[in-house]
């Protein structure tokens, strides 16, 4: 019985100091959100003014006209990169460009990480927010403190309120964020192609595999 109560208050003591760490990252994720919403509403506008344009007139852009029309910002900085590298003879070798490529996919795909990660820690975040202090809250209906019973809630049901709002924003922003992702993984496939011929290897695939080792 005593190992028994020696265990039960340990883990009390390591659930009750997970409180305040709670707290502080769910007072921290709305605010990274709301900066990261900006961010978002900014891409969202200046992917509004690109022009919708056939794949056969793509390599007119390239050649002839300005890219910044119909390729966002992350696909000019790849093709910025690209034609340096093209320009030196000596480091156009396929491999080199095929590792160009695959650098940017992975960037690409890296970029939804956190977006990825705060769907669920988010909620989770919030559980735990709901569960710590309904423990102290019932420790203090035990005893008959009806206040500290009451304040106690109070954090538990606004926590879980939090996390669910955070899980589900990252959860919208991660849905659009997706689909612009993969398009500029095809405009970047495509462009590679265009200027030096099909990429060795296959890389349409490429955020579905990502998101299957991460859920892994």
């Amino acid at each position: 019985m005593q190992v028994g109560a020696w265990l039960s208050s340990f883990i009390y003591i390591v659930s009750s100091s997970l409180l305040y760490p709670t707290l502080l990252l769910l007072c921290f994720l709305p605010l990274w959100m709301l900066f990261y919403a900006g961010a978002f509403v900014a891409e969202w506008l200046e992917r509004r003014s690109l022009k919708s344009v056939p794949a056969c007139e793509l390599p007119r852009f390239l050649a002839d006209q300005d890219p910044r029309q119909v390729f966002s910002h992350r696909v000019l900085a790849y093709l910025r990169g690209l034609r340096s590298l093209l320009a030196d003879p000596h480091a156009a070798s396929q491999p080199v460009i095929e590792n160009h490529l695959q650098e940017a996919i992975h960037g690409f795909a890296r970029s939804l990480d956190k977006l990825r990660m705060l769907v669920r820690i988010g909620p989770g975040l919030g559980l735990m927010g709901t569960l710590i202090p309904l423990g102290t809250g019932l420790a203090a209906l035990g005893r008959g403190d009806m206040t500290k019973l009451t304040s106690d809630l109070v954090v538990a049901f606004t926590t879980t309120v939090v996390g669910l709002a955070v899980g589900m924003s990252a959860y919208f922003f991660h849905t659009i964020k997706k689909r612009w992702v993969e398009h500029d993984i095809r405009m970047i496939e495509f462009i590679t192609e265009t200027l030096t011929g099909p990429p060795t290897g296959g890389t349409a695939d490429a955020i579905h595999e990502e998101e299957e080792d991460a859920e892994g």
